[in-house]
């Protein structure tokens, strides 16, 4: 079982609300991965209104699990007066924590990321950071009180997977207690599968979905490639080597023979 701060899901495999052709698309796409957390941003969906209204009947419907996000935060005031209104407006303490930095990359704000979070766990929230792959921060966040660090596998909506594979693989081995979520960057079902495949607990994803041609159908396959990510990690992934082993032994047949 996913456990984040003191809940436990079945699902690896967390999906955003943004982009897609439809809200009933949406709503079909999130069934079909099998997702019980959904992010939705604070911004777009209290814009009010009877489109307000519609959004979030269709979330009702669903019986998901709400984490809300403080997209388009670039700086700490900012971020945390957006989580303070999110949490009134949903009655949780979860809070998905973005402070950007720079507009075409959206790259985080490592340092007012830190300072966001470390502000937010005070007032009682339960910050899930997105951040980058680097571990000096994500060992900060972790030292401010947070129980789940989300690094990019590349820039937002890039669709690049992951471009980073050593940081990350760096930042399991020294977190072994700690939720890691991959978050960003996702672009196909194999790049959620080689997450898992690293031991990172789950995906966020959003992009990947709501502009495939098919949004729904692609929903159900990274569906299928988080779990057997999960379970290819969980089964143990032979070593990687430089030279070949073959597969069918000749060592002790009648075909082998000593060279002298």
């Amino acid at each position: 079982m996913l456990k984040f701060y003191d809940r436990e899901f079945s699902s690896r495999l967390l999906i955003g609300t943004a982009l897609y052709p439809s809200p009933r698309i949406m709503q079909d796409s999130i069934r079909a991965a099998g997702s019980q957390i959904v992010t939705v941003s604070l911004r777009r969906e209290t814009a009010g209104g009877k489109t307000g209204d519609a959004f979030w009947s269709l979330i009702r419907e669903l019986d998901v699990t709400v984490l809300p996000n403080t997209a388009g935060c670039r700086s700490v005031r900012e971020a945390v007066t957006t989580a303070k209104l999110a949490r009134e407006l949903f009655g949780t303490s979860w809070i998905k924590l973005e402070v950007i930095a720079d507009n075409d990359t959206l790259q985080p704000d490592v340092v007012g990321l830190v300072e966001a979070a470390s502000i937010l766990i005070k007032d009682g929230f339960e910050v899930f950071p997105y951040c980058t792959e680097d571990l000096s921060v994500a060992l900060r966040l972790v030292e401010a009180g947070c129980k789940v660090v989300m690094p990019w596998a590349a820039p937002i909506g890039s669709a690049k997977g992951i471009t980073n594979r050593d940081a990350l693989k760096l930042l399991r081995a020294r977190l072994p207690d700690i939720a890691l979520v991959v978050d960003a960057g996702i672009g196909a079902p194999s790049h959620a599968a080689e997450a898992l495949e690293l031991g990172y607990d789950a995906v966020l994803l959003n992009t990947a979905v709501a502009k495939a041609e098919n949004p729904v159908a692609m929903a159900g396959a990274f569906k299928l490639a988080v779990e057997a990510g999960r379970t290819a990690f969980e089964a143990g992934l032979m070593d990687a080597r430089d030279f070949a082993s073959p597969s069918t032994p000749v060592v002790g047949t009648p075909f082998w023979h000593a060279v002298s």
